[in-house]
């Protein structure tokens, strides 16, 4: 796209005045107005032409993959001109309305034939944020046009919980259980795997003797065993209208994510393999199962694109996809909710065939509101109202809750605010009881 600059409408403007007096002066001037509008235009046509077009730029966007939903980010973008390049250039960002980006609109001087400008995308709320557009426009030599180019980049910056403070969190926590032997006996210790032979001493267990290889040796020896690894673990977040309520003010999703980033950071650390995996009215997403030291990084990327939904979960479809997806015996942990009995009971169907074949952690945050409703002293007749259908729900929740506990599903039943340490130490009961 190609325009006149403020500049080219001043000239003309000031020179259509001048025109019109010599006209009024002397009437066989009045040319001169035609002959300065056709003047202004064909400067302004030249001053096209004579400049770098839009076919000898070349526009480069760096852009981070993720940012933390209290942090902030660095965009840049640097525009190339082939030839003669122009004194400076102005950019101008478009995002989607997870971020912001400030300044909007930077002017960036040319040097070498490069004009680079930065902005700071700074996150609003957590999900997959996107730069939709980049505008560059950049003047011609005479200052007559502005000639403007617009990249859809399509660049997406993960907006994800707080990394930084998921990390503090999970190495308080792993490092509290290291007084227990689960971080520095990470090879030799509790486990199954057997390891190796060592004569028995005093504190051995005498559960561990090996008696055959005893009477072999002629003297008494232990088997010495090391923790299991490698132990695939899903995350399995329920992102329907029931998980989007606040909990405490933060939406049941941010809550599961939250407490699912926190456990995959541990179980990763203790050398287990870790998928996510997002479903409402039907599976949004599965990240498959990551492990290593970038696993981390590529598990909270991914996820942000699990959005908040105003579908009701189905149940059957997707927890009976993922049991098919996952084939090796498994630890999933799911993160739901839920209101009554029978909006449950599709729920504890499809829990009960998941299994028969992978242990189930299940994780539902306390509903405090509704305790809190419950405790409240009643004042009027609404209070009271709003009591005993609290109580109700309360009631059917941990009747839902028991039936679970029957079918040997394991359960975490814990206040939002404890979410994230309590679903850590579940993890490390069911490894060191062997149970995964």
């Amino acid at each position: 796209m190609i325009y006149p600059t403020r500049r080219a409408v001043a000239v003309m403007a000031v020179g259509a005045p001048v025109a019109l007096l010599l006209g009024l002066i002397a009437p066989g001037w009045w040319v001169v107005a035609g002959g300065w509008v056709a003047l202004i235009l064909g400067l302004t046509l030249a001053d096209a032409l004579i400049g770098p077009g839009r076919g000898d730029v070349t526009i480069e966007v760096d852009a981070p993959l993720a940012i933390g939903i209290t942090g902030e980010g660095v965009m840049t973008a640097s525009a190339a001109f082939a030839g003669r390049a122009p004194p400076g250039a102005r950019f101008a960002f478009e995002v989607n309305d997870r971020l912001a980006v400030s300044p909007d609109r930077p002017v960036a001087r040319a040097v070498g034939g490069v004009a680079s400008a930065s902005a700071r995308l700074t996150p609003r709320r957590r999900g997959e944020g996107r730069i939709l557009g980049l505008w560059l426009r950049w003047p011609g030599p005479l200052g007559l046009v502005w000639k403007q180019l617009r990249v859809a980049p399509a660049r997406a910056v993960a907006v994800t919980p707080n990394i930084q403070a998921v990390k503090e969190t999970a190495l308080r926590l792993f490092s509290r259980d290291a007084l227990f032997g689960l971080k520095t006996q990470l090879e030799t210790g509790e486990g199954a795997d057997f390891h190796a032979l060592r004569d028995m001493v005093g504190a051995m267990d005498t559960r561990v003797i090996d008696w055959k290889q005893s009477a072999r040796h002629g003297k008494l020896l232990g088997k010495e065993f090391r923790t299991e690894r490698n132990h695939p673990i899903v995350m399995a977040i329920d992102t329907g209208r029931q998980m989007c309520e606040p909990r405490g003010g933060v939406p049941g999703v941010d809550l599961a994510l939250n407490a699912a980033l926190l456990l995959a950071y541990v179980c990763l650390k203790l050398g287990d393999r870790v998928g996510m995996y997002g479903f409402d009215d039907k599976p949004r997403l599965f990240t498959g199962l990551q492990d290593g030291p970038r696993g981390f990084d590529r598990l909270r990327r991914l996820s942000a694109s699990l959005d908040y939904s105003t579908e009701e979960t189905n149940y059957a479809l997707g927890l009976t996809q993922l049991g098919g997806v996952i084939k090796r015996r498994s630890l999933i942990v799911v993160f739901t909710d839920f209101v009554d009995t029978t909006t449950a009971e599709r729920m504890i169907e499809t829990l009960t065939r998941l299994a028969r074949r992978h242990r189930v952690l299940f994780v539902a945050p306390r509903d405090e509101d509704l305790e809190a409703i419950q405790r409240r002293r009643p004042v009027t007749a609404d209070d009271v109202t709003r009591a005993v259908t609290a109580a109700a729900l309360l009631r059917d929740r941990e009747l839902v809750i028991a039936r679970l506990r029957r079918l040997g599903i394991q359960i975490l039943d814990a206040p939002a605010a404890r979410l994230g340490p309590a679903l850590i130490a579940a993890y490390l009961d069911l490894k060191r009881r062997d149970l995964m």
